[in-house]
């Protein structure tokens, strides 16, 4: 849904939505979440190492290099790709077409479980873990759907993932300890972290989790452990979720700038921050929607953990308990312990006496091991991954750094010569982005739509695939989303500012001198549009908006009346789009995989590899960018700032000025910047 704003003439068209909003701007809820299921047995944690499973499909991994060999590191995936659907199919979602992506825990044969102790002889000092290990994980804060480089600083979907899978087949790790913190990621990442925990637990190995501090999304997450313990301290807010809108229009009025802005799109919401002092019923429809989406998908989720009926979920929330001795009272959480405590337990169960240490591993040792170390590489079938998240523009800024956002020059080097290989026999195309530059988002639509031509392309959405990201993800074979993953958003908003009364307030001055009867369209601030431009400015703005759709209608095999109805600006959920024909199948990565297999006409019950070919560079710039990050709350914020007034002009598809609070955990620290970021991308 792209959105036409004061710019240059040769400025890009930019399709952004305001689901980048939703997943930097919101706020985090503390949520008390626990599972309470029986702690398997001591005897049970450990067995055998001949007991050793196979790998299945959920394993992904990494190639180091851009371009696939034999030398370079890989993930086995197996045969089943592991969606565990805990809710039941979704509307819109043809089981009978497409494979589900179920996560099958295999047993190694006798064989195999010799060869993996075997390379464990041989395996790197840094990969070596000691027999009866937990695995330690935090998940908090931001979470890139992008693998991360050794000195890269926070955490990576991909390699939490990974860690999963490898733990479950890992015959030295006994279970896996989690501490589960405030998050400021989108739902679709929590929905794949949550699957991967229940794909964990059935091999056997016990999962407990930890909640300090406690909201919604992390309670979502909590739920699905074995256990959920709480110190007597901690900080539970599972109060609801909410949403909400800011105007600036009535801040505008007072310093004199007038916005000119004209829909395309009746639930087309992105210029609504400047030209409106209030919410339009077209967005609180769409928002109302959304939130009943969410909300409903969390009752659902949660009551379903806790063997309970969501009315009674439901009433407890409407009760606003905080206190932790009622979390477990009402088996909320398992117990009241500090994380000391809970360490002690663990030790107990697994026969370690209180004066030795127990044996842990955390997250970063443990993103080390390689997959060949476990036995999950050699299969021969290979599947392309590329993953794209961020803002979409066509080349480089001057400001940008290598990470930042999707570079579509970039990004069509890498379908191409994709498409030149004979080694992948498929591609899944991960997009976890609000759209930016139309006309890059069409290039790269072209060039999907060529590799698709030669070879199956799948695409998964993470958090958003809106506007420009939806824009991409129509080229695929089919589209795979999260039941939350917002997407959709076609539509079109133009305007400028005009600047005259301000101008005159401050007394300043600017006269033009020009050739031709447009040539100030955009360049004329100081004045409102003469009736000619205006008209020409719409037109503009109608000519993108139809061609957006029209391609959209022509991708999914619909009618351009049909695809209208859904259009217009509007975003929705996964199950919602799934069921309006903008998505095929609900699910994570691995169904996305498991459909990318069908269409290759490989085998259901054979495994294959996973080749990661997008990789975060582990650069030294990119290392002080992690220390400055660390150093500076809102670095990141303002460095997206610098990029945005240096080249957001033009016509853009978005949907800004939207806060879903207490669902996307940001933190209160930074809004301010991003508030002010989020503004300014609006000219």
């Amino acid at each position: 849904m792209p959105m036409l704003l004061t710019a240059r003439r040769s400025a890009p068209i930019r399709l952004h939505t305001w689901c980048s909003i939703i997943s930097r701007l919101s706020f985090s809820i503390q949520q008390p979440f626990s599972f309470l299921s029986p702690y398997p047995k001591p005897q049970f944690l450990f067995k055998n190492i001949f007991n050793f499973r196979r790998i299945s499909t959920r394993a992904f991994d990494i190639e180091r290099n851009e371009v696939a060999s034999d030398q370079d590191e890989k993930v086995e995936v197996g045969s089943q790709l592991g969606d565990s659907n805990d809710n039941g199919s979704i509307g819109g979602c043809n089981d009978d077409t497409y494979p589900s992506g179920e996560f099958v825990f295999r047993e190694y044969d006798l064989w195999d479980s010799f060869a993996v102790k075997l390379k464990m002889v041989f395996a790197l000092p840094w990969e070596r873990v000691k027999k009866g290990s937990v695995l330690t994980m935090k998940i908090r804060g931001q979470i890139s759907d992008q693998l991360k480089g050794r000195f890269s600083s926070g955490l990576s979907l991909p390699q939490i993932c990974e860690n999963f899978i490898k733990a479950a087949y890992d015959p030295r790790i006994v279970g896996i300890y989690l501490h589960i913190e405030p998050l400021s990621c989108g739902w679709g990442k929590v929905e794949e972290i949550r699957r991967h925990i229940l794909d964990f637990k059935k091999s056997g190995k016990f999962i407990v989790g930890y909640v300090p501090a406690c909201g919604e999304k992390e309670y979502y997450i909590g739920s699905a452990c074995e256990e959920l313990y709480a110190p007597p301290s901690a900080y539970f807010h599972l109060y609801g979720l909410t949403v909400s809108a800011s105007f600036l229009r009535g801040v505008l009025d007072k310093v004199g700038i007038e916005p000119q802005i004209q829909r395309i799109g009746k639930y087309k919401s992105a210029g609504d921050r400047l030209a409106r002092t209030d919410i339009s019923d077209e967005n609180r429809e769409t928002l109302t929607a959304l939130l009943d989406n969410i909300y409903g998908n969390w009752l659902d989720k949660v009551s379903l953990a806790k063997g309970k009926k969501k009315e009674d979920i439901e009433n407890f929330v409407n009760e606003g308990v905080y206190e932790v001795e009622r979390l477990k009272e009402g088996c909320w959480i398992t117990d009241i312990k500090y994380d000391d405590e809970v360490i002690s337990l663990l030790k107990e169960r697994l026969g370690f006496p209180n004066t030795k240490t127990l044996p842990t591993v955390d997250y970063r040792k443990y993103s080390r091991v390689r997959k060949w170390t476990l036995g999950l590489t050699g299969y021969k079938d290979k599947i392309a991954i590329i993953r794209v998240s961020g803002a979409i523009s066509r080349t480089r800024g001057s400001l940008s750094v290598s990470s930042s956002g999707i570079i579509a020059e970039k990004f069509i080097e890498k379908i191409r010569s994709v498409r030149e290989s004979k080694v992948y026999k498929a591609v899944v195309i991960r997009i976890d982005s609000p759209g930016g530059d139309a006309l890059a988002s069409d290039l790269m639509w072209r060039e999907i739509k060529l590799l698709a031509a030669s070879k199956p392309v799948i695409a998964s959405m993470a958090d958003v695939a809106a506007s420009g990201g939806y824009y991409m993800a129509m080229a695929a074979h089919a589209i795979v989303a999260e039941n939350l993953t917002l997407t959709g958003s076609i539509g079109v908003v133009t305007g400028k500012l005009n600047l005259e009364k301000l101008y005159e307030k401050i007394g300043f001055n600017k006269e033009i001198i020009s050739r031709g009867r447009y040539s100030e369209l955009t360049a004329a601030e100081q004045r409102p549009f003469r009736a000619d431009e205006a008209e020409l400015f719409a037109k503009s703005a109608q000519y993108v908006y139809k061609n957006f759709r029209d391609k959209a209608a022509f991708s999914r095999s619909m009618t351009v009346e049909s695809m209208e109805e859904v259009a217009q600006g509007r975003v929705w959920t996964g199950s919602d789009a799934a069921t309006r024909g903008l998505v095929d199948a609900i699910g994570g990565l691995s169904r996305a995989v498991a459909i990318a297999k069908q269409k290759a006409n490989i085998p259901v019950d054979k495994q294959v590899t996973l080749v990661e070919l997008s990789r975060h560079s582990s650069s030294l710039f990119g290392l002080l960018s992690g220390l400055g990050n660390s150093i500076v709350e809102a670095d990141t914020a303002v460095k997206e700032l610098l990029e945005v007034m240096a080249s957001s002009s033009g016509i853009q598809a978005r949907m800004d000025g939207i806060v879903f609070e207490k669902l996307e955990g940001a933190s209160y620290a930074g809004v301010v910047f991003k508030l002010i970021k989020d503004y300014l991308r609006s000219f």
